[in-house]
């Protein structure tokens, strides 16, 4: 017996939204769902491990809220969370069975499609949607074409070994109960980029803050945490720095332009048409940073490394501006 939800697969812009639009019918459109669920954020960390580079990480989108969660909490659209000790494998083919697409969180480099993922790929959580089953294989969506099929087992090792998602199952149950919570998401997008975000110490590298410091850590040419010294120091180094700026911006949790354009077409399906400018400005700055960091070359020289940080820092600059000006138009 095959069961398979829906025939849509792929991602449009972004693709966590693409996986609820999907799961929901396709009842919504893709900005709308990216713009519930949050739609923009910003976190920028320097993670160091023992004989590695020093590894750069932006977050784009809306983060650390589970995306799925709030998403579908936005929508008024009802859901079943749950964790177990063990795979439910009952309550996963029960679902299906009833036509319910089943949300889990996974370490993306245990799938055998994401063996070539980038450093540290299992640190954030992955989600994925499990769209149909047959026999003891499973049809999973993860942005493609078409679904992957992969057997039970091999997925549930995946399920178990994300630290915080483990057996987490997130499951629609109902059609959407009200009209969506367009203002409550413009609301805590604001807030966000605005802070406090954690309400701990980590605050400083989140929303408008986490933009300075970047800012201030591409400009800095004396200590150990500016990009001069972290990742001037060797052409490995400094393409490893230049790749993930790309892919932070325009294909890693986020959708192209930093999430900015697509958040904008959230804003204008909301009616808020001075801030969706505004944010779609400073996407065309983030891309155009990006597009600086892709076509860096990794033997550039010391002057060339500092006029790209010099550059790339100026570009943030501007982009906090315009997302500042875009947070108080919202929040009126």
């Amino acid at each position: 017996m095959t069961v398979l939800l829906y025939e849509e697969f792929g991602t449009g812009l972004h693709r966590e939204s693409s996986l609820i639009r999907h799961a929901l019918g396709n009842a919504h459109d893709e900005a709308l769902v990216a713009g519930l669920a949050g739609g923009i954020g910003f976190m920028y960390f320097v993670f160091e491990y023992p004989e590695r580079p020093p590894l750069a990480t932006i977050v784009a989108q809306a983060h650390p809220e589970p995306w799925v969660q709030v998403a579908l909490g936005r929508l008024h659209v009802p859901y079943d969370a749950t964790r177990s000790t063990k795979p439910r494998w009952g309550r996963v083919r029960a679902a299906l069975d009833e036509g319910q697409p089943v949300f889990c969180v996974v370490d993306r480099s245990s799938l055998p499609w994401h063996e070539a993922a980038a450093p540290m790929p299992g640190a954030d959580a992955y989600t994925v949607v499990i769209a149909g089953y047959e026999g003891d294989d499973l049809f999973i969506e993860d942005g493609a074409a078409a679904p992957y099929r992969i057997d039970r087992e091999e997925f549930g090792a995946a399920w178990s070994a994300h630290p915080t998602g483990r057996h987490q199952l997130v499951v629609p149950t109902g059609p959407a109960e009200a009209d969506p919570d367009v203002d409550g998401a413009v609301a805590a997008t604001v807030k966000h980029l605005t802070g406090p975000v954690l309400g701990n110490r980590f605050d400083v590298n989140f929303g408008l803050s986490g933009m300075a410091r970047l800012s201030a850590d591409l400009r800095d040419t004396t200590t150990a945490a500016g990009w001069e010294q972290r990742f001037g120091a060797s052409p490995e180094a400094f393409r490893g720095a230049t790749r993930r700026l790309y892919a932070s911006l325009e294909e890693e949790w986020t959708a192209p332009g930093a999430t900015r354009p697509l958040y904008a077409d959230f804003l204008d399906l909301a009616g808020r048409s001075e801030a969706a400018a505004l944010m779609r400005a400073s996407g065309s700055h983030w891309s155009e940073l990006a597009t600086l960091a892709r076509k860096a070359a990794p033997e550039a020289d010391a002057g060339e490394r500092r006029a790209l940080f010099d550059a790339c820092a100026g570009l943030v600059d501007r982009c906090a501006e315009l997302e500042r000006e875009a947070a108080a138009v919202l929040a009126v």
